[in-house]
């Protein structure tokens, strides 16, 4: 029923109210409600959160202030992972009576708070197989920790298949000494819960662990819920698998990729006993691995699986574990995308890798920083992958690695690359698709790590720089600023406070140096027009005293692809 005092539209939240939106531990998370009631008594309005289940003494309380047309705003802090309650109360002004005693009207909602690297984290793929199994991937994790990545991901480690078995290119007769795809999953050997003998022992996988852990990253694992036709769950049972009309077993296709060597799951059998057994044995594969110390996993195309099945599945795992973290490979239509972020991916691939000009990139980057999506979808920005090389880096010089590996760490918190990246590997098999040549997908593939044209003192700079600077560590926070050339892409980073301000300005051309006049709203950012601040570029060290809000911006893209300025007001430097 509805009362005297009106509370509604209450952020964050998801569409549908069924699940609940996302925090994280050390992020301002804004909360707003449309508040009012008849006539005009004074209202005032608070919001109080707690760990889900806490004790009337551990609830936190913060005011709520109207910042016009009844839009009541405030900003809270979570300290702790798992599910929350969060309070919007309201009460009408009663000579300063205690407001415990006044409120009227309120409305509860459910915010889940994942841990920090949920919010802020830097990726880099690699292939064990490819550096020599675990003992070999040991070797490279100083190098990958040198560049600043705190998560290094695995495409999948488990035993590979013999039946139908790809050869190199994708090939589909794989000759003796062909290694086949990761992603082939299963064979005599075991299924989703071994590990390949080629690789290592689980002992072998336990070390890598705790070396990654030395170094402060975490080893993500690939969750790909597919089989080889050798998988032994082929066998043992058939009744979770598409047949056709004759019997046999459909392979995978996304097209217009065919997978011959790879078996979809039914996630929807017709038997209800059926589909419980399934899903509680996908459930024990996350269990086992986070026994082993894992505790994030990229999923493999969850666009394919019913959403009632995450739905279910990350609750259940993050109800035992709220550390836990799910990576979405969502390729995927944009609303499909959005429904597996508001059902419990805790982030999501997104469309970056196709997004290339000043306007894609600039409507993009609003979309995900000011829509709705913000309250419940964390992007994820991966300018390659082991399947996709797209738009600049298709035969690209060294500098449209460095722009693209710029805009992807400096527009979101969470960015990823593949391994090869920094030795700027851009041959596409061919024109007509977006795969590597001599993709690693199916052979070893053997990289001078020491080449000096390496870009890992550059993707190094980067990764400190994030570091350095909480606007870069958080979603919210971002302004597009206004220049004439479409090659120059200008935008700020900054922190509700304002405390911390980047402004960003990239060349988006790798070929051609470019100059603009860019035009910043400074007071937006906390500065004054009237006042000197200093801009400092973080990429170059060089700092410069600034007036105004027009500034000329020339690069250069062979010797350096953008600026990562931080503005600083100079208090007394007036322009008067």
């Amino acid at each position: 029923m509805i009362g005297r005092i009106v509370i509604d539209d209450i952020r964050p939240r998801t569409p549908s109210g069924a699940f609940p939106p996302k925090a994280s531990v050390g992020e301002v998370t804004h909360v707003s409600a449309n508040i009012f009631t008849d006539g005009h008594d004074r209202l005032f309005a608070r919001v109080r959160w707690c760990r889900d289940g806490g004790l009337k003494s551990e609830w936190r309380y913060a005011v709520m202030d109207d910042r016009g047309n009844d839009h009541w705003e405030t900003v809270i802090g979570f300290t702790e992972p798992g599910k929350h309650e969060l309070v919007v109360e309201a009460w009408i002004d009663s000579e300063g009576q205690d407001p415990s005693l006044e409120v009227i009207s309120s409305v509860s909602s459910i915010v889940w708070v994942d841990r920090e690297r949920a919010r802020f984290s830097s990726w880099y793929e690699l292939f064990p197989r490819s550096e020599g199994g675990f003992a070999g991937t040991i070797k490279r994790l100083p190098a990958v920790a040198a560049m600043g990545f705190d998560v290094v991901y695995f495409p999948p480690i488990h035993p590979i298949g013999q039946a139908h078995r790809k050869g190199r290119d994708n090939t589909l007769e794989a000759l003796p000494d062909d290694v086949g795809s990761p992603w082939a999953i299963g064979s005599p050997q075991g299924g989703h819960d071994a590990i390949s003998l080629d690789l290592g022992a689980e002992a072998d996988f336990k070390d890598l662990v705790g070396k990654a852990a030395s170094l402060g990253m975490e080893v993500a694992l690939d969750y790909a819920l597919q089989c080889s036709p050798d998988h032994p769950w082929v066998t043992e049972h058939p009744e979770w698998f598409h047949h056709r009309a004759d019997g046999t077993i459909k392979y995978a296709e996304n097209p217009p990729k065919k997978y011959q060597d790879i078996y979809p799951i039914n996630f929807w059998p017709s038997d209800e006993g059926d589909r419980e057994a399934l899903w509680n044995a996908c459930r024990s594969l996350i269990e086992h691995w986070v026994g082993l110390g894992v505790k994030i996993f990229r999923v493999d195309n969850p666009h394919t699986k019913p959403m009632a099945f995450w739905a279910w599945l990350i609750s259940v795992i993050q109800e035992n574990d709220p550390e836990v973290i799910f990576l979405a490979e969502a390729f995927t239509r944009p609303k499909p995308m959005a429904k597996l972020a508001e059902v419990g991916f805790t982030q999501s691939y997104t469309y970056f890798t196709w997004r290339n000009t000043k306007d894609e990139l600039a409507s993009y980057l609003s979309e995900l920083t000011t829509g709705h999506e913000v309250d419940y979808l964390r992007p994820n920005f991966w300018p390659n992958t082991p399947d996709i090389l797209a738009g600049p880096l298709r035969n690209g010089p060294s500098a449209a690695f460095r722009l693209r590996l710029l805009l992807a760490a400096t527009m979101v918190p969470s960015y990823g690359i593949y391994s090869g990246y920094e030795l700027c590997e851009n041959q596409p098999q061919n024109d007509s698709n977006e795969e590597y040549l001599n993709s690693e997908k199916y052979e070893l593939k053997k990289r001078d790590w020491d080449d000096p044209g390496s870009l890992a003192p550059f993707i190094a700079r980067v990764n400190k720089i994030r570091h350095a600077h909480p606007a870069l560590q958080q979603l919210r926070g971002t302004m597009l600023h206004h220049g004439e050339n479409e090659n120059m892409f200008a935008y700020s980073r900054f922190t509700h406070d304002r405390s911390d301000v980047l402004l960003c300005v990239v060349n988006l051309d790798p070929y051609v140096a470019h100059h603009d006049m860019i035009t910043i709203n400074l007071e937006a950012l906390g500065l004054s027009e009237n006042e000197s601040y200093e801009a400092h570029d973080e990429m170059t060290g060089n700092s410069y005293v600034w007036g105004g809000r027009t500034h000329y911006i020339h690069l250069d893209p062979n010797n350096q692809p953008g600026h990562v300025f931080h503005l600083r007001a100079l208090h007394g430097g007036s322009r008067g």
